[in-house]
């Protein structure tokens, strides 16, 4: 399997990453961090890839430009890891090498294998940790979206044969999928005014269909009734994309806050599905991940 983004193509191991491996694996600013002591050769970083680095899910992070290994990120399955044990959760684990620290490289490979776990390896929950210290960790795991779960104190590190405390997180492919929304709408909801009658994006609205795409809109607003709200707007684009099935919904207001949909956008859906809106999912408040059905929103419909 090999994973692409923007910057980078994560591809597995191969013994000629030997070299590279060795060059970023030998900083003493990367391995003991993460647990591991740093590689004393070239020798020792080929037995790594042999022998560590052959996991179903384990992927060098390299460059697009040149194709050379510096880092690595991998889903530890079932039987490689303590943090689960079940075969429908997995561990995240990453490092970087330290010339190309503060570039937002390791958010961009663990955003694309969160993609990956969640929507081509039937994942339903990802966990992560760090040690204590590890602040570099720590923010790649938060821009990642991870809620925080607990810490550990005297975990056992036996590879530098010490104990230390521990913090763990996690995210859900419900959670993912919401955040995903967010992000969406927010990034075309941009409210300007167009003319001295119609203003646009005062909310935006994502919607995530029954095939796994996900369709935005965002409100326009006129002087008269020819105005049409984010989440219709968003409707509209998935019913031309030739879609009709919607899974969840979101708004983000002018604040950055979520909110319900309008009695409109509520009558819209339910005329869409009439026989499973009310399975429709709709966040309301994204700060306590409140979530409700439309069909709570909507028990009775009138006709």
């Amino acid at each position: 399997m090999i994973l692409e983004t923007a910057r980078l193509v994560l591809r597995p191991w191969e013994d000629s990453d030997a070299e590279s491996l060795y060059e970023y694996a030998k900083d003493p600013a990367v391995g003991p961090i993460a647990g591991w002591p740093p590689h004393r050769s070239i020798e020792e970083s080929r037995n790594v890839i042999r022998n560590v680095l052959q996991g179903r899910e384990a992927y060098a992070i390299c460059l697009k430009e040149d194709g050379r290994a510096i880092g690595a990120v991998e889903l530890k399955l079932n039987g490689h890891t303590d943090m689960t044990d079940r075969d429908d959760e997995c561990e995240l684990g990453y490092w970087l090498g330290k010339p190309f620290w503060g570039q937002g490289l390791m958010p961009e490979a663990v955003k694309e294998v969160l993609r990956h776990a969640f929507e081509e390896c039937g994942m339903t929950t990802v966990w992560v940790g760090y040690y204590e210290g590890n602040t570099k960790s720590k923010r790649v795991q938060e821009k990642s979206g991870f809620r925080y779960q607990w810490r550990s104190e005297g975990v056992d590190v036996p590879l530098m044969h010490e104990k230390r405390t521990g913090h763990v997180s996690s995210l859900t492919k419900d959670q993912w999928q919401w955040d995903r929304l967010y992000e969406a709408a927010k990034a075309v909801q941009n409210g300007r005014k167009i003319s001295d009658y119609v203003e646009a994006g005062g909310v935006a609205a994502a919607i995530l269909s029954a095939s796994g795409r996900i369709y935005t809109g965002v409100c326009v607003d006129t002087c008269s009734t020819l105005g049409i709200c984010a989440e219709r707007n968003a409707i509209f684009n998935m019913l031309t994309n030739g879609e009709q099935e919607i899974r969840k919904v979101l708004a983000v207001m002018s604040n950055g806050r979520t909110g319900a949909p309008c009695g409109a956008c509520r009558e819209l859906m339910v005329q869409l599905m009439p026989d499973s809106y009310r399975d429709v999912e709709i966040m309301l408040d994204r700060g306590t991940e409140r979530v409700v059905r439309l069909g709570d929103l909507t028990p009775e419909w009138w006709i």
